[in-house]
C-alpha cells in the first residue's frame, strides 16, 4: 500500500498517474457536446449505489474507467456555452495548474511552520485584493471556503464591534435589501441573533436597495431601541446581478455609526474591469467586503476571500491554542494565517489566483468579465424585443431574469407552471442548462451568463427551446382539459 502514497520514491509513479487523469478528462471535455448528459436521478443513483466500496479495483485506470460511468459522462459542465444556469464560471487553464500544485504539495494555510511562501503569497493577494478595493493601508484579510462563509465572518466582526452585552443580542439588526444573499439571515441565526434581526429593505424597480428605505429603517430601528449592527449592501445580487447605491449606504452608515459590509461576491470580477470598474464607486468605504474569485475571477471552487478595513477587527476570530498558534508566535511577529480565520485546516486556494494573476493578468480576467456583461447587455436587448418573454430588468452584471408568456390565453399560474416544465425539460433533454428563481409570487428563469464562449446566438437557440418547451406544456394541459 506505501506505493500509493506520494513521496521522492512515487514520483514517477504519480505523474504517470495523474498524467492519465488529466488525459481522460482532456478526452471527455473534447468530446462534450452538451452541458449535460440528461440522466436521471433515480438511474445514476443505482450506478452508484451499486459499487462496493470495500472492494478497490486497485489500479487508477480501472478507477479512471469507473469513474466515466458515474461522474465524468454525466457532470455538469459548466464551461459549455449553454450552460447559462448558476453563478458557475468555466475555469482558466493557469489556476487550473495551480490547483494541482496545491493539491500534491498539500500545503496547509493555518500556520507558517505548515506554509511558509504560501502564507505569503496568501498575503500578497489579500493586499492586492483590498489596494484594488481602497480599504486603505490598515487593511487585512482571509481566504476563505466562499461567500457564505465570508458573509458570516464579516457579520461576527460587526457583531462583536457592536459592543452589545450576551443578553442584549436580540436588540441587535442587520439591514439588508429584499435581494440581498440569504447567508445573511442563515449568519444571523448561527449568530444568536433573535428572529427579528434582519431588516429588510425595499428596492427600487432595477433591484437596487432603496437608500430612503434604508434611512427610514434605520431611524425607526434607533426609536425603537434596537441597535444597528450591520447594513450588507450587495455588489452583484444572485438573482438580478444588481448593484447597490454604494455611495448613499456609506454616508447612511457613516451617520449612524453602522458596519457597512459589501457582499461583492459576484461582483468583484469589476475589481479587474476597465471598463465597468466604476460600477463599484463607493466600496472603498466598506468596513468588509466578500469576493468570490470563484465567480467572476474565474477560479476553481473554492477560492474566496473576506477583506476588512480595519485589522485590528479580525482578532474577533483568534484563538491562541498551544499546540497551534500559541500567544508567544503572535508576540514573535510569526505569520499564522489561523489568527484570523473561522478555519483551521485550509487549502492553499490563494494559489490559484496566484498563478492566474501571473500569467494572465488582472486586464485579462477583467477581459474576461467585461465580455459576459457585454452579452448580457445583448441578451437583453434580444428578450425585449421578442414578444414572447417578459424580461425583468436591463442588467448591471451579467444576468437576465425572464419569463416566458406564450401566446393566447393562460392564467398566471398556467405561464407559471409552463415556465416549471421548460426548465425541467431542458434540463432533462440536456441541451442547456438555466436557473430559476420568483420574482414576487411568480416563477421566472434565469440566464447567469459567466461564459465568455457563450454567443448572442447560443441565448437565442436557447431561448426558442424554452419556448418549444412551454407552448407544448400549455398545448398539452388544453388537449387534457378538453
Amino acid at each position: 500500500m506505501r506505493a500509493h502514497l506520494l513521496n521522492n520514491a512515487t514520483a514517477e509513479h504519480y505523474r504517470t498517474t495523474v498524467t492519465a487523469g488529466v488525459a481522460r478528462v482532456a478526452a471527455t471535455l473534447a468530446a462534450t457536446e452538451r452541458p449535460f448528459s440528461g440522466i436521471g436521478v433515480d438511474e445514476l443513483s443505482s450506478a452508484v449505489d451499486t459499487i462496493d466500496l470495500d472492494r478497490p479495483l486497485g489500479d487508477a485506470a480501472a478507477a479512471l474507467d469507473e469513474l466515466g460511468e458515474v461522474y465524468l459522462r454525466d457532470a455538469v459542465y459548466f464551461h459549455h456555452p449553454r450552460y447559462l444556469g448558476h453563478l458557475n464560471c468555466p475555469v482558466v487553464i493557469p489556476a487550473v495548474l495551480g490547483e494541482a500544485v496545491l493539491s500534491a504539495v498539500n500545503s496547509s494555510l493555518d500556520t507558517w511552520d505548515q506554509s511558509t511562501g504560501g502564507t505569503l503569497i496568501e498575503r500578497r493577494l489579500i493586499d492586492w485584493t483590498t489596494e484594488r478595493i481602497g480599504l486603505g493601508p490598515a487593511a487585512d484579510g482571509i481566504f476563505t471556503s466562499g461567500g457564505t462563509q465570508s458573509n458570516l465572518q464579516a457579520l461576527l466582526l460587526a457583531r462583536e464591534e457592536a459592543k452589545v452585552r450576551p443578553e442584549h443580542l436580540t436588540r441587535l439588526r442587520i439591514f439588508a435589501s429584499e435581494c440581498s444573499h440569504f447567508s445573511v439571515q442563515k449568519s444571523a441565526k448561527l449568530l444568536g441573533l433573535g428572529p427579528d434581526a434582519v431588516v429588510s429593505v425595499p428596492v427600487d424597480r432595477d433591484k437596487r436597495m432603496r437608500a430612503v428605505g434604508l434611512a427610514r429603517a434605520l431611524e425607526s430601528c434607533v426609536a425603537e431601541g434596537a441597535v444597528p449592527m450591520a447594513v450588507v449592501a450587495t455588489a452583484g445580487t444572485t438573482d438580478f446581478g444588481s448593484i447597490d447605491p454604494l455611495p448613499e449606504i456609506a454616508a447612511l452608515c457613516e451617520r449612524y455609526a453602522v458596519w457597512m459590509h459589501v457582499d461583492a461576491a459576484y461582483g468583484c470580477g469589476l475589481l479587474a474591469s476597465r471598463e465597468r470598474g466604476g460600477l463599484l464607486d463607493g466600496i472603498a468605504h466598506a468596513d468588509s467586503v466578500t469576493v468570490d474569485y470563484h465567480k467572476s475571477f474565474f477560479q476553481p471552487v473554492s477560492s474566496s476571500a473576506l477583506l476588512v478595513r480595519d485589522r485590528a477587527t479580525l482578532r474577533h476570530a483568534t484563538y491562541h491554542a498551544e499546540y497551534l498558534n500559541p500567544r508567544r508566535t503572535a508576540e514573535e511577529n510569526i505569520p499564522n494565517q489561523v489568527d484570523k480565520s473561522l478555519q483551521t485546516t485550509r487549502r492553499f486556494d490563494a494559489l490559484k489566483l496566484w498563478m492566474t494573476l501571473r500569467v494572465m493578468g488582472a486586464d485579462g480576467i477583467g477581459e474576461l468579465f467585461d465580455e459576459v456583461c457585454a452579452l448580457a447587455a445583448a441578451g437583453w436587448r434580444l428578450l425585449a424585443a421578442d414578444p414572447r418573454f417578459d424580461v425583468v430588468v436591463q442588467p448591471q452584471l451579467s444576468t437576465l431574469v425572464f419569463r416566458c408568456v406564450p401566446a393566447g390565453i393562460a392564467t398566471p399560474d398556467a405561464v407559471d407552471r409552463a415556465n416549471l416544465h421548460a426548465r425541467k425539460a431542458l434540463f432533462a433533454s440536456g441541451e442547456a442548462v438555466v436557473a430559476g428563481t420568483k420574482v414576487g409570487d411568480r416563477q421566472y428563469l434565469k440566464f447567469t451568463l459567466l461564459n465568455p464562449e457563450t454567443t448572442v446566438h447560443d441565448i437565442a437557440a436557447v431561448l426558442d427551446l424554452i419556448a418549444g418547451h412551454a407552448e407544448q406544456y400549455l398545448g398539452d394541459s388544453l388537449d387534457r382539459a378538453s
